[in-house]
C-alpha cells in the first residue's frame, strides 16, 4: 500500500451548531461549516503532510447518528486532554482513558452532543521521549 486506508471521515449530526461547538470545545479547534445545496459540513482542520485522516461533521437526512456504527479514533497527545473537556462541552464518557499497551499506548471514548460514539487514541511514549 502506498498511503494508509483511511482517507477520509464524516460524523453524522443533529444539530450542526450544537456539535460543532462541542468539538471545538474539545478538541480547542475552529470548525468551518459549509452548505452544499442543503447538505452542511463542518470541516475539522487538515494539516497538509502530515499524518491521519481528516473529515467533516455533516447533518443531511440520511446520515443519522448513532453508538453502534463505525468508530472513529481520533489522535491526541494525551487522551486525557480531550477526555477532560467533554463533559463540560455537553457530552459522556464512554470509556476513560485506558491503555491499551506499553507498545499501542492508550485510549478513552466518548459520546458526543449527537449521540455517536467517538474515540481518542495517544501513541505510547517512547523511553528516549521521558
Amino acid at each position: 500500500m502506498k498511503k494508509n486506508m483511511v482517507g477520509w471521515f464524516e460524523i453524522p449530526v443533529s444539530n450542526m451548531d450544537r456539535a460543532k461547538a462541542f468539538y471545538e470545545t474539545v478538541f480547542n479547534v475552529e470548525i468551518s461549516v459549509q452548505d452544499f445545496g442543503g447538505i452542511l459540513m463542518g470541516w475539522f482542520p487538515f494539516a497538509e503532510g502530515k499524518e491521519g485522516a481528516t473529515g467533516t461533521l455533516i447533518k443531511q437526512e440520511s446520515y443519522i447518528p448513532s453508538q453502534e456504527g463505525t468508530l472513529v479514533y481520533f489522535m491526541s497527545d494525551d487522551v486525557q486532554n480531550e477526555l477532560d473537556r467533554v463533559e463540560q462541552a455537553g457530552g459522556k464518557i464512554y470509556q476513560p482513558k485506558t491503555e491499551i499497551s506499553p507498545e499501542y499506548g492508550f485510549m478513552g471514548v466518548f459520546i458526543d452532543t449527537e449521540g455517536n460514539r467517538v474515540a481518542l487514541h495517544a501513541n505510547a511514549i517512547k523511553k528516549e521521549e521521558v
